[in-house]
């Protein structure tokens, strides 16, 4: 079972944290710190009592952007310990993502917390730690759809679910047409949608992507990052290296995938 340091400068954010960490079997015990200092002094006394000390820490459950040090700052003093306890970051921000994963986090929850999500962080925490494995959390299943066959004007949602992807953010779900999608960046186990509007993160791995939206003319070009080929403006090679441009980004082109790229893109020009 773990034992959990959550830390939060907003109190009731903090409360409602625990709340939910509290009623966890998983969990054995789960203490709050509001602030970056005290949660540097608890974890420096988890770590100096050693794992089986009363003061063990083994999950970290950390706000990012809190008042003198962030949560980030925080990631990287521990991971100056010799061995520090796991983080998990639980913020209102999507930003952050990319900087939370190369500090080695192991999941990064956007705010405000659903209960089933949280529940997914705790599983993944205890499986880092040699637990036993556990069948990932799936989000709680929606009403039955309706007996009632769709109007035209009307169509049903398993017509209109390959069109669009639902993006998640502080409560709110958007949909995004797959069509208005340029690339896509991973981003840890999330991806960076990117569009001419702007950007989105969803927590599903750039691979899955991949191979669902192959049928759609979307390829690998790189380990980080998957493109609509109808959108590439150009294609560079430079010195041996190989890049894209999309618009005004420019993304390079691993060896690996050059020359099935430049034959897609020859057989579109031409086809």
């Amino acid at each position: 079972m773990l034992r959990v340091l959550a830390v939060d400068d907003e109190k009731p954010l903090l409360e409602e944290l625990l709340y939910l960490l509290r009623s966890d079997d998983r969990v054995l015990s789960a203490e709050g710190a509001s602030d970056a200092t005290e949660a540097l002094r608890r974890i420096t006394r988890a770590v100096e009592s050693g794992p089986d000390g009363p003061d063990a820490i083994d999950v970290v459950f950390l706000d990012i952007q809190m008042a003198g040090l962030t949560g980030l700052d925080i990631a990287r003093l521990l991971a100056g310990f010799a061995r520090p306890p796991l983080i998990v970051f639980v913020t209102a921000h999507e930003g952050f993502a990319v900087q939370a994963f190369d500090l080695k986090a192991v999941d990064y929850v956007l705010k405000p917390v659903r209960p089933e999500r949280l529940a997914e962080a705790v599983r993944r925490a205890r499986a880092m730690l040699g637990g036993p494995e556990e069948p990932a959390v799936q989000p709680p299943a929606g009403p039955p759809p309706a007996a009632a066959e769709p109007t035209p004007s009307e169509p049903a949602p398993a017509e209109r679910a390959p069109e669009q992807i639902a993006v998640e953010l502080g409560g709110v779900t958007r949909f995004v047409a797959i069509a208005d999608i340029a690339y896509v960046e991973a981003q840890g186990d999330y991806a960076r949608l990117h569009t001419d509007g702007g950007s989105h993160l969803v927590r599903i791995p750039l691979s899955t992507l991949e191979e669902r939206w192959a049928p759609r003319g979307f390829v690998r070009i790189h380990r980080r990052h998957l493109v609509a080929l109808g959108r590439i403006d150009e294609l560079r090679v430079d010195a041996g290296t190989t890049s894209v441009r999309i618009g005004t980004a420019e993304l390079q082109v691993s060896r690996r995938h050059a020359r099935q790229l430049r034959d897609l893109l020859m057989r579109q020009a031409t086809g």
